[in-house]
């Protein structure tokens, strides 16, 4: 199964079930999940982990 379709298949659940509110908080915890994975061994990691 790749990444496209589950997209594809979590779209289709928010349209059929009208949950589009869930839609931004999942962005926001893919965005931040991200920015802890790649800035873990950078110079911003100190203050990245300040913020959590």
């Amino acid at each position: 199964m790749s990444k496209l379709s589950i997209m594809k298949e979590f779209w289709d659940f928010l349209k059929v079930r009208k949950r589009f509110w869930l839609a931004p908080i999942i962005v926001i915890l893919v965005v931040l999940s991200l920015l802890v994975v790649f800035s873990q061994g950078s110079a911003i990691a100190p203050f990245i982990y300040t913020l959590f």
